[in-house]
């Protein structure tokens, strides 16, 4: 697409209100928010518009994860209920993706490229971009502006590792897109996107060996990465971590990984390769130094609580900022950015109550500080633990896989932090989300009422095991 709903500068003098570079998610946040408040905008993109999380990440990766979660469970019905005879296998797999590239073209049709006309205060230009003092140049346009915001996002990295480079190694777009499944495969990485794949695609059939440098989804609460550890290894995944990778390099039947793991190498072969271990920034050949952007050493754009960066009139938003790389914090951060270049700096960012998903199954949501954290703030702490045999919806479902945690402050017993390990937990955590931006102590959720048989009502059930043995409780939670 180039330039195809571009309409020009409607000020005069190809001035515009606001220039913002990156047409995904936080760019399209950015661009309608400043379009609502009667701004003229110039909306510039580079590459498939649409951004990272409705082409390459969230939307593939969870149409995908669904499709190997209805494998798995057809395989496992057996096991939970008498009577239920069921199979399944992939027989196609290049069906599967082709069947999610047309969700992921529909969703880029109607969410990004059919908004645009709707906006006839947004201009969109094709190019990549570089700022110059005054605005923004593009495709050999010049785009003048006193306001500009940056939400050029992310791609996969790969990590510095002798011999990765040769390998032909597959980061989690190209995972994505196989329309062949290999025999067997290495994910690199212990975050939520290695964890993710690495189930998706044992799921489908192939041998899986996950390994990472420390422990399994290290900012999560240690209980539920050790609880995901064995649930992984119960479907087949071969689990290692606390390792340093040494070397890749090619083998006769794919790749060889050399790792270290307690003083000793140990090598692991697999035919493919997955990288799953970060991303980085879209910073290049932007001219962020020469106009006095400043950026991390990773590249990612430093701002401060407003968005602003260290340019007067530049902000940036979304994943090239490094902060909270979820497409809602994105979206947030940049209709944040868009008011604050137009009206004055006045908002703040806040993700004190961010809910977090990874999609594995069991699903995580978490929100709020961990345990750790919330000690190293300085919170007198205290916490529960409620294992989910003890929720009358995983013991109905036959499936009391997880655990429910709550941190809370001792003296005021205000609900700090809230991490779910269940097979609907994503759905769950929203409220915890609430209670904790509406300071709810843990008392206002024992107090509430939470309908029965629903995964949601651990959150009550583990509120009350700060103080009393829920076990002995009758139904509804008490």
């Amino acid at each position: 697409m180039s330039d195809c709903c571009a309409t020009g500068a409607k000020n005069g003098n190809d001035r515009y209100d606001l220039v913002v570079v990156g047409a995904g998610s936080a760019g399209f946040s950015a661009a309608i928010t400043a379009a609502e408040q009667g701004a003229q905008v110039a909306l510039i993109g580079h590459g498939t518009i649409g951004g990272s999380c409705v082409n390459v990440g969230c939307v593939p990766s969870k149409a995908l994860i669904r499709a190997a979660e209805a494998v798995h469970h057809a395989n496992a019905a057996a096991t939970k209920f008498a009577g239920i005879a069921a199979q399944a296998h992939v027989v196609d797999w290049k069906a599967q993706i082709a069947q999610k590239d047309a969700l992921v073209a529909g969703l880029r049709q109607a969410k990004y490229t059919d908004l645009l006309p709707a906006y006839n205060n947004v201009a969109y230009h094709e190019g990549r971009a570089r700022l110059v003092e005054g605005g923004v140049e593009a495709g050999g346009q010049r785009f003048a502006s006193d306001r500009i915001i940056i939400a050029t996002g992310t791609r996969p990295a790969l990590p510095t590792i002798p011999g990765i480079a040769d390998v032909d190694p597959l980061d989690s777009t190209a995972a994505l897109e196989l329309t062949e499944l290999p025999r067997s495969m290495i994910v690199l990485g212990g975050g939520y996107i290695g964890v993710e794949l690495a189930q998706t695609f044992a799921r489908v059939g192939v041998e899986v060996t996950l390994v990472f440098r420390s422990r399994l989804l290290p900012e999560a609460e240690p209980e539920i990465g050790s609880a995901l550890t064995g649930y992984l290894e119960d479907e087949g995944v071969t689990v290692i971590g606390g390792l340093a990778y040494e070397s890749v390099r090619r083998t006769q039947d794919g790749v060889m990984l050399t790792v270290v793991r307690d003083g000793r190498p140990e090598t692991i072969s697999a035919e493919r390769l997955l990288v799953a271990t970060g991303r980085s920034p879209n910073t290049e050949d932007m001219g962020l130094a020469e106009v006095g952007v400043v950026q991390t050493p990773t590249g990612a754009i430093l701002v401060d609580d407003r968005m602003r960066t260290s340019k007067a009139g530049v902000y940036a938003a979304g994943d090239v900022t490094g902060k909270d790389q979820f497409v809602y914090m994105a979206a947030y951060g940049a209709k944040l950015a868009a008011k604050n270049a137009l009206n004055s700096d006045s908002l703040r960012y806040d993700n004190s109550s961010m809910p977090a998903v990874v999609f594995t199954d069991p699903q995580i949501g978490s929100v709020g500080l961990t345990e750790a954290r919330a000690r190293a703030a300085g919170y007198d702490v205290r916490t529960s633990v409620l294992s989910l045999d003890n929720v009358p919806r995983a013991l109905a479902a036959r499936d009391t896989r997880g655990l429910i945690k709550l941190v809370a402050d001792r003296g005021t017993r205000k609900l700090l932090g809230g991490h779910i390990l269940a097979p609907e937990g994503a759905d769950s955590i929203q409220t915890a989300a609430i209670a904790i931006r509406c300071g709810l102590t843990i008392d206002d959720l024992t107090d509430a009422i939470f309908p029965y048989l629903t995964t949601v009502e651990g959150l009550k059930l583990a509120a009350q095991t700060f103080d009393r043995d829920v076990s002995k409780l009758s139904c509804c939670a008490g």
